[in-house]
């Protein structure tokens, strides 16, 4: 079992989601923001759970409100947000810090598993991308500018049985 599985978050709804229950799964885990320049993302991010999901993919958002304050408002405002907006329909977390020290400790994983350019382990803006294996290990770290749709080819390349 792979650290991240050892780990939990809670959901937008306030429920607790331990990682333990992702074990199997390809996970491409977000940091989301409602007001970002890269937020029309969110279609592209619920276009591929919605063409894998059914083979083995979830895609998991974590909306940060950490970059230019692009995410200021509550669960009940993300959650409409998401859903009328961009019909998302992937599991959404509460908002969490991804730098500093209230990093969530699934950022704090993510970051060390996977150090962006030049080895730096901060995320610098909304919508970094990490690409997690089945065994739980992180294959790739993408930026922001990264489409979705560009990151399908190595999705199924992990999917495959």
């Amino acid at each position: 079992m792979s650290a991240l599985h050892t780990l939990s978050a809670t959901r937008l709804n306030g429920s607790v989601q331990t990682f333990a229950d992702y074990a199997g799964k390809v996970l491409l885990i977000v940091n989301v923001a409602s007001r970002c320049g890269f937020t029309p993302q969110y279609a592209g991010l619920e276009s591929l759970w919605r063409t894998y999901r059914d083979r083995g993919l979830v895609v998991l958002g974590f909306p940060c409100n950490q970059f230019g304050a692009q995410e200021p408002g509550d669960a009940t405002e993300i959650a409409q947000f998401c859903s009328t907006t961009y019909d998302v329909s992937f599991p959404l977390f509460a908002r969490i810090d991804v730098n500093g020290e209230a990093a969530h400790p699934v950022y704090q994983w993510l970051k060390s598993a996977a150090p962006g350019v030049l080895g730096t382990e901060a995320i610098k803006w909304n919508f970094t991308k990490f690409l997690i294996s089945r065994q739980g290990e992180v294959v790739e770290r993408y930026a922001p500018t990264t489409k979705p749709e560009d990151i399908a080819g190595d999705i199924e390349r992990l999917l495959e049985p």
